[in-house]
């Protein structure tokens, strides 16, 4: 395995790692700015300490699955792990950037578990010493369906009942500031679910081809997400924020508080699943309690197109990545 191929690797993965920053801050503080709590500075700022803080304490979960749990990169020859691992980070940022520039909210997770899955598809003789595991590949799409549907009755729920509760448990004259603080400590919450559950999106894979050990790549991914919350992470913020649905200071927080016990659960579990999925589930969940009216269902419309596109998109560019790249090594 050369050297060059490797730096390729890890540099590709501190891409992806910027370009989950860039497109998954908003999950976690979007709706505090979107109902005025936090300005745009503060939330980037409480997002990379909380992000990092996690990645490097939980990150490990996820990332087992999506370094051995798609393909056991571990098994297959250094050369081929590393070449699967570069092509897979490389179409997965690829389409994530493109997917923020739009600012559209999109599953980072979908997008590098597809890029894994095309990659090994596209790898000559891969049946020859693994396979690509579809049950955990069905395991993890079923939970995928899943994300946003329980996101959304845990807000929907959740914010039916401290509709009623709040004014009654807590008076008047201090409930502003007591809504405030509990909108930045869900946040606050969410940036620890979504740091530990994606950043073995761009981590994971290097820990399954061993390139890196564990906790250097946690430590690595984590850095490189923080650097793309502070560059680039306003823009998909203001989607999440406003964009969706009006929200006001008790549905952010019930949205914020619904998205991370719906994310940390599927973490825990070792699931790579969307944190962008949960967020925009938990709104949607929300803004029904209002009405259907409150929600721009045009927003939500090209959401979920890019939603379900993701995998597919991410797939076939890392297929058509990696046979390129063979056919040319084939041609020398």
């Amino acid at each position: 395995m050369s050297i060059l191929l490797i730096a390729l690797t890890v540099l590709m993965a501190v891409g992806m790692g910027w370009s989950i920053g860039a497109n998954d801050a908003a999950n976690s503080m979007g709706t505090a700015v979107g109902a005025r709590v936090l300005t745009l500075r503060q939330a980037i700022v409480l997002i990379a300490i909380f992000g990092f803080l996690v990645a490097f304490l939980q990150g490990g979960y996820v990332s087992k699955t999506i370094g051995k749990g798609i393909i056991d990169l571990s098994v297959l020859p250094k050369g081929d792990a590393s070449l699967i691992a570069l092509t897979a980070t490389f179409a997965s940022c690829l389409w994530v950037v493109l997917a923020t520039y739009w600012k559209m909210p999109i599953s980072t997770s979908h997008s590098i578990v597809g890029a894994v899955a095309g990659a090994g598809l596209a790898l000559p003789g891969l049946s020859t010493y693994t396979q690509i595991h579809w049950g955990v590949l069905r395991g993890i799409f079923v939970c995928w369906v899943l994300t946003p549907a329980g996101a959304a009755i845990i807000g929907y729920v959740l914010f039916l009942v401290l509709q009623r509760l709040y004014p009654r448990i807590v008076p008047e004259r201090h409930s502003r500031g007591v809504l405030r603080w509990l909108i930045i400590l869900s946040g606050c919450y969410v940036a620890y679910s979504w740091g530990a559950n994606d950043v073995a999106n761009a981590t994971g894979i290097l820990m399954g081809a061993g390139i890196l050990p564990g906790r250097t790549s946690v430590v690595l991914g984590g850095a490189a997400i923080v650097l793309g919350i502070v560059t680039w992470g306003y823009k998909v913020i203001e989607t999440i924020g406003s964009g969706i649905a009006h929200l006001l200071p008790l549905m952010a927080f019930s949205a914020q508080l619904a998205s991370a016990i719906n994310v940390h659960v599927y973490t825990v579990m070792g699931v790579p699943v969307s944190t962008s999925h949960s967020i925009v589930g938990a709104i949607f969940g929300i803004g029904l309690v209002q009405g259907v009216r409150v929600v721009n269902l045009r927003i939500l419309r090209e959401i979920v197109i890019c939603w379900v596109a993701t995998p597919f998109i991410s797939g076939l560019l890392s297929f058509i990545i990696l046979k390129a790249i063979t056919w040319l090594w084939a041609m020398r």
